[in-house]
């Protein structure tokens, strides 16, 4: 365990400040998961207490940081033309830093690709470079080279990370880091190491100051939040810090992801169904709904166990709604195959699916299966998926015309004096409203639906 003070660089603050007649302004980009976004939010928090000012647009920024994402072929690509179009900006400014960092550059790959076709990168660092940025930054004003390091696999976990979040309500909270599974599609594993848990005393204490600070929403993130408490002196398992959290007194609710169904036990559901504090919502990921495909995918569980968690968790959790993930297309699915996730997707009803077309990834071991089917196939077969599932969730959606329950008020809905709240299930609800509201639990009364989005109206600020 790394235990890393990041109090302010007084050295590297005083170099940042002597390069510039006024406050440096830094744009920090983050592209992929919730994980991504709360290491951008760490980055921001660092480049703060060096003296950083922070702006929404690159236009004016003398440091310009993209934080990565790895985990599909669309998503890198997105990034290189992103970093590709920075080139007029530092040809406008050339006192402007630009970096990459995040699970792309734990590509060896990417690095070389950023060193040799983009000349105008001045730093390119991992996902545990957060520590070393400050002295890099200092190193690069003072004229020093180009930083593109070699992939190293994450091996600790750092505290006393300084944070600036960008919600004053809802808050990302990294219980564990990597991941063990190496599912045959995935390149998580290779870009974020193994799997590293937060002692549960760590976890205690930034969940604290959250709530104290009058958080709402906290979501607990990891690769497989089931299988936290690896490496932990004291055995502590996913339930057990579920329950020591929600002990924490306070107006809040709690959020995880992403839930691994082999790791999902019962002794889980019973703390979800036991605990007032925990959304009564369940992201399970199934990937495929055939037992082939995911044998293919080592995904260690067959439909069998995956469904028995859904009748277990819909028999002690009243109420309880279940979302998912789902790849179509992954290599020698076939027709029966995918036929197979659409009468899953019919068993279980999910009210909410995020669907991916498969993305092959070098160095997995799916990347070197055989696949006979075009992506035109492939494409295909998502739109039956996405016609079943609008199906299906515009019919839950419309069940629940008529309720009232709470919500919290996230953010401004499609026009100017509508809001968008969430429900406990994971739904979102339009509602008239003031900007003011934002942040705030409510109670709404559900008035009509239009697809898989509620319409409603006010009953009470809570």
């Amino acid at each position: 365990m790394k235990n890393t003070s990041y109090s302010k660089n007084q050295q590297a603050a005083q170099v940042i400040a002597q390069a510039y007649d006024s406050p440096p302004l830094a744009y920090v980009h983050s592209f992929g998961c919730q994980q991504n976004v709360n290491d951008g939010e760490k980055i921001k928090g660092i480049l703060v207490d060096l003296g950083y000012g922070l702006c929404d647009t690159p236009e004016h920024a003398d440091l310009i940081l993209f934080n990565t994402c790895a985990v599909r072929e669309h998503a890198e690509q997105r990034v290189f033309g992103n970093v590709g179009a920075l080139k007029a900006y530092k040809k406008a400014n050339p006192k402007l830093i630009i970096g990459v960092c995040g699970c792309m550059t734990q590509q060896e790959t990417v690095v070389e690709k950023l060193k040799m076709s983009y000349p105008f990168v001045d730093l390119v660092i991992g996902v545990d470079g957060m520590d070393r940025l400050p002295q890099l930054l200092a190193d690069r004003l003072m004229g020093g080279k180009r930083v593109m390091e070699k992939p190293v696999e994450p091996a600790t976990v750092m505290e006393g990370v300084p944070i600036r979040r960008d919600s004053s309500f809802r808050a990302w909270l990294p219980i564990m880091y990597g991941c063990d599974n190496f599912c045959t599609y995935c390149i998580v594993p290779y870009v974020r190491g193994r799997e590293r848990s937060r002692t549960p005393a760590a976890i205690l204490e930034e969940f604290t100051q959250l709530v104290e600070q009058g958080y709402k929403e906290i979501t607990l993130l990891g690769q497989n939040v089931n299988s936290y408490g690896k490496g932990l002196e004291e055995p502590m398992d996913f339930a057990d810090l579920l329950n020591l959290l929600c002990q924490v007194p306070g107006d809040y609710q709690i959020r995880f992801m992403t839930s691994h169904p082999k790791d999902a036990s019962h002794k889980l559901i019973d703390t979800m169904a036991a605990q007032p504090h925990i959304c009564k919502h369940f992201h399970l990921p199934v990937q495929s709904g055939s037992d082939r495909i995911l044998k293919e995918m080592n995904r260690h569980y067959d439909l069998a166990h995956y469904l028995e968690l859904v009748d277990y968790a819909r028999e002690k959790i009243p109420g309880v709604t279940f979302s998912s993930d789902i790849i179509v297309g992954f290599p020698g699915e076939t027709e029966e195959d995918f036929q197979a996730t659409l009468d899953l997707v019919e068993k279980v009803e999910y009210m909410q699916l995020f669907t991916f077309i498969y993305s092959k990834r070098t160095g997995t071991k799916a990347a070197s299966m055989p696949d006979p089917y075009t992506h035109k196939d492939k494409t295909e077969r998502m739109a039956r998926l996405l016609a079943l599932q609008d199906k299906i969730a515009s019919r839950q959606v419309a069940s629940l015309v008529g309720q009232t329950q709470r919500v919290l008020l996230e953010g401004h809905g499609r026009f100017e004096g509508l809001l968008n709240g969430r429900l406990d299930n994971n739904l979102v609800v339009e509602i008239p409203g003031r900007p003011e509201w934002i942040g705030r639990y409510a109670r709404v009364k559900f008035t009509g639906s239009r697809a898989t989005i509620l319409t409603g109206e006010l009953e009470e600020l809570l």
